[in-house]
């Protein structure tokens, strides 16, 4: 009993002497003093909404080798375990009453619907006008010209809405962003970056009130002294492009794939993108 007391007493005067040491103004842990440091900053920071307006695949991807294979598959399988569809019994009853026609066992109520257009004849006018038919080509003007302000490019593919903005002495390609105004809530300033922005031209349908995404980064400490302000905190909203276009022909903007999302963003920006985009 009395070494569990010694040791209780032990351990708490070194609990005591943690506590002190912590509070201490020289502090020898360096994670106490980043710690104490962090606290004691001044500053303070921009809140950011940015949207990210895609525009959704118009088209289905072209399919490879192995799934035309198992469509094929899939389609034979589905054939053969499928009931006759209502043309199918048509034309059957056709061979039967032309059967009976020609044994001359046809009854007179049978004859008007010998004379009507049998089924075979409407198969063949479908085959007909299924030669006459050219599907409509899979790449569009936009993609033969390379016009990366269209939103008809890469109709198989999502693509994200980009601006070229200057940001301290470099132009940028980023989401569409902007400051927080007081009484905003997020999500509202994200709904008045898509107006300001384009003009009230470009109709998007926001998925929530939630943010989707985060990003921070600091301002130079020029600026910081200036403004005192250490940097913006940037909340992403996922936005789904409707309709409308971009009527302001000195913007510089671009609907970019996936694969030009990697090669126009920084990296650690295009990390922060990347975590809330679907792959393709």
């Amino acid at each position: 009993m009395a070494a569990c007391l010694r040791l209780d007493l032990r351990q708490t005067s070194c609990l005591i002497r943690i506590l002190r040491d912590f509070n201490s103004a020289a502090v020898v842990n360096p994670l106490c003093q980043e710690v104490t440091t962090s606290s004691t900053s001044k500053g303070k920071w921009d809140l950011m909404s940015a949207v990210c307006l895609e525009r959704k695949p118009i088209i289905t991807k072209e399919l490879n080798k192995v799934e035309k294979k198992v469509q094929a598959l899939m389609s034979d399988m589905e054939l053969e375990n499928s009931l006759k569809s209502d043309h199918e019994l048509r034309c059957i009853a056709d061979e039967i009453r032309t059967q009976k026609l020609k044994n001359n066992t046809l009854n007179v109520d049978m004859i008007d619907d010998a004379l009507q257009q049998t089924g075979q004849d409407y198969a063949d006018m479908g085959l007909n006008e299924l030669k006459n038919f050219t599907p409509a080509s899979r790449i569009t003007n936009a993609d033969k010209d390379n016009n990366i302000k269209s939103t008809q490019r890469k109709l198989d593919k999502h693509l994200v809405l980009l601006l070229n903005e200057k940001l301290g002495d470099k132009l940028h390609w980023i989401l569409p962003f902007g400051k927080r105004l007081d009484g905003e809530t997020m999500r509202q300033t994200a709904e008045r970056v898509v107006a300001e922005k384009f003009n009230k031209t470009i109709q998007a349908r926001f998925y929530g009130n939630a943010p989707c995404g985060f990003y921070k980064y600091k301002y130079p400490k020029s600026l910081q002294a200036e403004t005192n302000v250490l940097g913006a905190k940037v909340f992403f909203f996922k936005a789904q492009y409707l309709e409308g276009d971009i009527k302001d022909r000195k913007m510089e903007y671009t609907w970019a794939s996936r694969e030009e999302l990697s090669n126009l963003l920084l990296d650690d920006y295009n990390t922060s993108v990347s975590m809330f985009l679907i792959d393709e």
